[in-house]
């Protein structure tokens, strides 16, 4: 979604409140992903949590 977007890991980590070293790691799968950074990245993405487990393709949250 960040490529996708043309966002730079920089843009998505200070978004989220993170290093960009933090969110790299996150992203290259050194690191695990924790809850909190999940929700913030659902929010900062508006999209549900499941999308971005890819638990399902639609990236919309139930109300």
């Amino acid at each position: 979604m960040r490529e996708d977007a043309d966002l730079t890991q920089q843009q998505i980590a200070d978004a989220i409140g993170i290093t960009q070293r933090k969110y790299s790691y996150i992203e290259t799968g050194t690191q695990p992903l924790t809850d909190e950074l999940l929700v913030k990245l659902a929010n900062y993405y508006r999209v549900s949590i499941d999308y971005l487990l890819r638990q399902t393709n639609n990236p919309n949250r139930n109300k």
